[in-house]
């Protein structure tokens, strides 16, 4: 796990998010809320201001594989 991470790294952030808020479904979450938990997260050095639907789409699958697994 690297120390930092950032908008690049969705699967880091799919990791983290699934490790802060387990057992929440990544696709009920509103993405104003999952901006927020994203920018939150220990280690996020990430510009809150870089943030596009596209990035954000991307860490929600990254955490949607996550929560996957952890229901499987």
């Amino acid at each position: 796990m690297p120390g930092t991470f950032d908008w690049d790294n969705p699967e880091e952030i799919g990791i983290q998010l699934a490790e802060a808020h387990p057992g929440v479904d990544p696709l009920t979450v509103r993405f104003t809320d999952l901006h927020k938990w994203i920018t939150e997260l220990p280690g996020f050095t990430g510009d809150p201001k870089l943030s596009n639907e596209g990035k954000l789409e991307a860490a929600q699958m990254a955490w949607h594989e996550e929560f996957q697994e952890s229901q499987g």
